[in-house]
């Protein structure tokens, strides 16, 4: 016997994202998308009727009604038999944001502007944090994909604070490079985070060098001084004002790994 779909709620109010939502559970029989709202009113009425297994949030809502602040608060209010696992979606990247959710016991937080996100990697983790397992979702464990989720989380979010954004091209290379050292404890040499880059972007050496460079240079040009200094404290050559990528990238791969 087959185990039933999870159930979920999605509370989005762009409607380009609901539609890829739909597609993709359209095509799947272990998710079912139950009801779908850009009010945050209308979600809780949901969440008692439906009594999904899983809600994907949107925070800001602002193309709808409410914000999924509030629907995680009027939420706590709910008499409920069973909590739903609760994924936020978010495009504002900062402590504050992060605090409530923790605070509130959000299962996940998915950064809007990270790389790595897509809507069918945030129905698979909802998947795999319910337990459902199938050939679909069990690529590898939980604690493995929730640790790499983090961990690029944090690379991002590190990266927003010192003015090196998503538009930029060697904003994804220059995160692939500090997640690669983060998860290889050996020293690696410059050449090999190259290689490693060349091989899964299929670009040219001297492309991925000149692209994380420039996205380096933009940053110190258009960042203020005090934000520099404040997240980006390692000693900088007086030469040329700016930090290579090879040294950017070891000072967040270190950073990071004492922080996780």
């Amino acid at each position: 016997m087959s185990k039933a779909p999870i159930k979920v709620l999605l509370v989005e109010d762009d409607m380009e994202e609901c539609n890829k939502y739909k597609a993709i559970c359209d095509k799947r029989g272990d998710i079912k998308l139950v009801a779908v709202t850009n009010s945050a009113a209308k979600a809780v009425e949901y969440l008692k009727y439906y009594k999904p297994d899983a809600v994907i949030l949107d925070l800001e809502l602002n193309n709808g009604e409410g914000s999924g602040f509030e629907f995680i608060e009027n939420m706590a209010k709910q008499s409920v038999a069973k909590r739903p696992n609760i994924v936020v979606t978010t495009n504002v990247c900062s402590d504050s944001v992060y605090d409530f959710c923790h605070k509130n016991k959000i299962d996940f937080i998915f950064y809007k502007k990270q790389l790595n996100y897509s809507q069918e990697k945030i129905l698979n983790t909802l998947l795999l944090l319910s337990g459902y397992e199938n050939e679909k979702t069990v690529e590898y464990g939980v604690d493995e994909r929730v640790e790499e989720d983090k961990i690029m989380d944090k690379i991002n979010k590190e990266l927003e604070l010192i003015g090196i954004s998503s538009h930029l091209q060697g904003k994804k290379y220059l995160c692939d490079a500090i997640y690669f050292v983060i998860k290889n404890d050996k020293e690696d040499s410059k050449i090999s985070i190259i290689q490693h880059l060349v091989g899964k972007y299929k670009k040219s050496n001297s492309t991925i060098s000149r692209a994380m460079q420039n996205a380096i240079l933009h940053a110190w040009r258009i960042s203020s001084l005090e934000d520099l200094t404040t997240y980006y404290t390692a000693r900088i050559n007086y030469e040329t004002g700016v930090p290579t990528p090879t040294e950017l990238i070891y000072y967040y791969a270190d950073k990071i790994k004492k922080e996780l």
